[in-house]
């Protein structure tokens, strides 16, 4: 059996590709936005269920610095745009104002300084390319999660914390908990759960270090943090929040969790056994098993990208480890196991990883880094 990609929609980037990163499409069905981050502002569109910008809904919010001193991430509604910057966590209504702000310690790692404004390092050369946290908005867009270096302003929670997790009123900047992230953090995503706002799921890289995830729950009262064993990056949730989704930091094994760390079901897949070699790669030969054991690379290995098109459904790939041998492979992966693992067929070449959108579709990005394809499934035997 095979997978056909058929296009389900094309949606140009709102800003230039030599002026901005490239679009993203966020946002669960029925409230997705298609953003994108310039230096100057980040805009926000509101997209209908064919992926069609609605009519008058774009937003934009003025940056308070530029895109290469941090991460943001826009509320679901669109009202309201928080920064992770070098020093501080920003959140901006749409006139530019600041609705609240959350100062931390400074991202570059030799700095010890509190700093008050961008201003005090924004032509310093040794802070030009810090290590980042991240924000991420619950799902009711009522609180926001930030992954922050120590200190804040009003002190530690420990002299041995590094990197601090907040849990913050996105309405007025309150900070309601913190918890030691326990991680030393290079960078790092958010992931919130698709239905409770109380959860929250953080995938932290430490580089070559490591790659710890991190599982938050607000009770109300408290924020406990579970930390899940193993150098995992998390790349998506199924929409009931029951499952995640994992690849290994060595990007061996791809896995079906649940939120405490478990494989789900046996559903651990070592890249080797599942996928087979590239088909324009050459055949493996005894030459081959002699080399040095200890410089071998794997032929394939799974790419840190992806997620859930449904409840038992995963997109997947490798293109990372095809694009010595050609067009690199994208893979739908049946978790109930009628089907395994399915090459996805694209009527033309794509050259970007895929993005689960959930709802059955995915996106990838064209090569010019300006339009997003949507693309669902037609099955067909062969």
């Amino acid at each position: 059996m095979s997978v056909h990609a058929r296009l389900r929609a094309t949606v140009p980037a709102p800003m230039p590709s030599s002026q901005a990163g490239p679009p993203e499409i966020t946002g669960l069905p029925g409230r997705r936005l298609l953003v994108q981050r310039s230096d100057d502002e980040i805009v926000a569109q509101p997209l209908d269920d064919a992926f069609v910008a609605r009519a008058g809904g774009r937003v934009g919010f003025p940056a308070p610095w530029p895109r290469s001193r941090g991460t943001w991430e826009v509320a679901p509604d669109a009202s309201l745009a928080v920064f992770a910057g070098v020093h501080a966590v920003r959140a901006v209504d749409p006139s530019g104002a600041t609705r609240w702000e959350v100062r931390h310690g400074c991202w570059y790692g030799a700095c010890r300084e509190m700093h008050e404004a961008y201003d005090e390092y924004a032509d310093r050369q040794n802070h030009r390319y810090p290590e980042s946290g991240s924000v991420g908005f619950s799902a009711d867009g009522r609180l926001v999660w930030a992954h922050v270096r120590g200190p804040l302003s009003e002190g530690e929670l420990s002299p041995d914390t590094a990197d601090e997790w907040l849990l913050i009123d996105a309405a007025d900047g309150r900070v309601l908990a913190r918890a030691d992230a326990e991680a030393a953090a290079a960078g790092s995503i958010h992931l919130p759960h698709p239905t409770d706002p109380r959860q929250m799921g953080l995938s932290i890289g430490e580089g070559q270090d490591g790659a710890p995830l991190r599982w938050g729950r607000w009770d109300g009262r408290e924020l406990t943090v579970d930390c899940l064993d193993g150098d995992l990056c998390l790349l998506g949730l199924s929409p009931s929040g029951d499952r995640l989704m994992t690849v290994s930091h060595d990007q061996d094994s791809l896995a079906v969790r649940d939120s405490r760390g478990a494989v789900v079901d046996a559903l651990d897949w070592n890249a080797e056994a599942a996928i087979p070699r590239h088909p324009d790669a050459p055949a493996a030969t005894d030459s081959d098993a002699a080399e040095d054991e200890d410089e071998a690379e794997l032929d394939v290995c799974w790419d840190w990208a992806g997620g859930f098109l449904d409840e038992t459904t995963l997109v997947a790939s490798t293109a990372e480890c095809d694009e010595e041998w050609g067009q690199g492979r994208h893979w739908l992966v049946d978790t109930t196991g009628r089907h395994g693992f399915v090459p996805i067929d694209y009527p033309s070449p794509v050259s970007s990883e895929p993005t689960a959108l959930g709802g059955g579709v995915w996106s990838t990005l064209s090569e010019t880094r300006d339009v997003l394809h949507v693309w669902g499934l037609h099955r067909r035997e062969g």
